[in-house]
């Protein structure tokens, strides 16, 4: 464990992450998906509330940054019409399964069954922007994903206690942060389906 008070480093990290997210958004160059920043931004701040509730302690405020930090997101891409990712069906249904997802998470009174839920819930919300991050790398930031994936780590060695309710949230973030930061950093996606083309013209 480290001192309870680096999760303040690892707010600037996920201040400096959102900023360069932002401004790649006004300028054009990210594209980011509504419905995953938007689910984010509301599941952020609902963590943070049961984290209070469960007196997670300064870790919580890094939380309360997942929340406020997309929100921010959401609200720049209506400042630049050229640089929001076009929403399709898949999307909308994915979108609708995580608000599900949250509604039973706050309603079921089952701890476990509940946590279940709100992880299911945050990683169908990360969908669209997965599969974004296949398609097209280019129009997403790799910083903010990167940097996030290190606050999140930060948070979690913060913690005096290793609780369901304290690691629960930034841990997912944390994993969901490192395998789009691989996804956006390597070009997986292109790379591979122009290796399956490659493969499909040879044969």
């Amino acid at each position: 464990m480290i001192d309870p008070r680096f999760v303040y480093v690892a707010i600037a990290l996920s201040v400096l992450g959102t900023a360069s997210y932002v401004l790649d958004t006004l300028r054009g160059t990210t594209s980011p998906h509504r419905v995953t920043w938007g689910l984010w931004a509301v599941e952020g701040v609902l963590a943070f509330v049961v984290e209070i509730q469960q007196h997670v302690g300064l870790a919580s405020l890094m939380t309360l940054a997942l929340g406020l930090m997309p929100l921010v997101v959401f609200f720049a891409s209506f400042l630049n019409r050229h640089a929001v990712w076009r929403v399709d069906k898949l999307d909308v249904v994915c979108g609708a399964l995580s608000v599900v997802g949250l509604v039973f998470w706050a309603l079921v009174h089952e701890p476990t069954v509940a946590l279940v839920s709100f992880v299911a819930a945050d990683f169908v919300a990360a969908l669209p922007t997965y599969r974004k991050s296949w398609r097209a790398p280019e129009s997403e930031t790799p910083r903010a994903f990167v940097l996030g994936a290190f606050n999140t780590g930060i948070t979690l060695l913060t913690l005096k206690s290793l609780t369901t309710a304290g690691v629960l949230f930034p841990g997912v973030i944390m994993l969901t942060d490192t395998v789009l930061s691989v996804m956006i950093l390597t070009r997986l996606g292109p790379r591979f389906t122009q290796r399956t083309t490659s493969k499909e013209s040879i044969a």
